[in-house]
């Protein structure tokens, strides 16, 4: 009886207090969901930046092994070393990615020059010559790899934070869209050679 009476008394405010706890664990679940993908999208950058930094670190190996190897500063090692730097003084995630970029397309030529030039015979036996290319070329993979599950992540948390009414909530978190990486023409494209030769 007494349960009765608090129950009919209370109906109202019982229900209002059921549905401001269910409102309030929505926002809290949607919040925590945003900063999940958020972080995701931060870690799988993260990965992307940690093969960057491992081919930054190798190719000071690779410049020197073939300086010594060829005797003299080449273009494309200028290259090599230009697109380093630029990665090492890079400030955005944008501006990593494009130097990163140049990076790769860097090793590849003069990996590439190497491979098609005779008059390196010392250099293509080269036994460290020879490791470092092959830790490149898989950091290479590696960094393919990290960049497309890092745009998976963005997809995935742009799409959260676009979808109704998790937008609404999104703005108010302060959860914006982020951007996807967009290539600069200039700087994935493959140095050119010339004649094949290392100068």
């Amino acid at each position: 009886m007494i349960k009765e009476n608090f129950f009919s008394k209370y109906k109202t405010l019982l229900i209002i207090l059921g549905i401001i706890l269910i409102l309030a664990l929505y926002f809290i679940s949607r919040y925590n969901a945003f900063v999940t993908l958020d972080q995701d999208v931060n870690g799988k950058w993260s990965e992307v930046e940690n093969q960057y930094q491992r081919q930054f670190d190798l190719i000071a190996n690779l410049v020197s092994v073939v300086q010594s190897s060829v005797k003299v500063e080449t273009n494309l090692i200028k290259d090599v070393t230009e697109a380093r730097s630029k990665w090492q003084n890079s400030k955005t995630i944008f501006e990593k990615d494009v130097a990163g970029a140049q990076m790769n397309n860097g090793i590849t030529a003069l990996i590439n020059a190497v491979a098609t030039a005779e008059n390196y015979p010392v250099l293509q036996a080269n036994k460290q010559y020879v490791a470092l290319t092959d830790e490149l070329s898989g950091t290479q993979n590696r960094i393919a790899v990290s960049r497309t599950r890092y745009i998976e992540s963005i997809q995935k948390y742009n799409t959260a934070v676009k979808r109704f009414p998790a937008n609404l909530l999104a703005k108010m978190y302060g959860f914006s869209v982020k951007d996807y990486y967009k290539a600069e023409l200039s700087a994935l494209k493959t140095p050119s050679l010339g004649t094949g030769q290392l100068p």
